[in-house]
């Protein structure tokens, strides 16, 4: 989502998941825990005065081809607050092209959980460990990340494959490189009791096991 109407927006929160249910999200149900990979407002109106966007999008699709070559699902996140179903701005950029049977997510929210089925997507590919890519990186992308980590998800950033502009914060300009250092910098050293975090590059993201590089 874009910046020039977030500090009108309303938070919204969406129910715990039980304890219960987060040691099936941790360890689940099939033989080996699955990893899923997503793609979050990757879309033309969003992306165009991010930062390294065109190394972003490069390694991003290198990623997702390396899913697919596994056999790892790959979700596609877009934003529809700012930019309506169908408008040019709405539109995953052209280097980013879904295959048939890969989830689409529709959300209204910084929270890709809030008013979504993301949760029951997840569920029925028993996912526990979510790769996240896209933008913005300190507003969709973190705060996906961080909904994530209190649902129960194992949570890999991949470090170089998120952007974000840059933006005057209380009278401080912060550059867009600064923000996905610190966004980095966060769920590298994020810590929950039972799960795992990291921020890894896009050629040492661990795709095929739920364990975190």
């Amino acid at each position: 989502m874009t910046r020039t109407w977030l500090a009108a927006r309303r938070c919204v929160d969406f129910a715990p998941v039980p304890w219960s249910e987060r040691i099936g999200l941790m360890y689940g149900s099939a033989t080996t825990p699955r990893t899923a990979v997503l793609v979050v407002d990757l879309q033309v109106g969003v992306v165009g005065d991010c930062v390294d966007v065109d190394g972003v999008l490069a390694r991003t699709v290198t990623l997702v081809d390396r899913a697919r070559a596994e056999g790892v699902p790959v979700i596609w996140v877009q934003d529809e607050q700012d930019f309506p179903r169908g408008s040019a701005g709405w539109e995953l950029h052209p280097a980013l092209v879904p295959v048939p049977g890969e989830a689409r997510v529709h959300k209204a929210y910084r929270d890709a959980f809030a008013g979504t089925d993301l949760q029951s997507v997840l569920a029925r590919t028993a996912t526990t460990h979510l790769v996240l890519t896209g933008a913005q990186s300190d507003y969709c992308v973190r705060t996906l990340g961080q909904s994530a980590a209190n649902a129960g998800y194992d949570v890999t950033l991949v470090s170089d494959c998120h952007t974000t502009t840059g933006a005057h914060l209380a009278g401080v300009w912060v550059g867009g490189e600064q923000i996905v250092a610190h966004v980095n910098a966060y769920f590298a050293g994020l810590r929950y009791p039972g799960q795992r975090f990291a921020a890894v590059p896009h050629d040492q993201v661990v795709l095929s096991a739920s364990v975190v590089a």
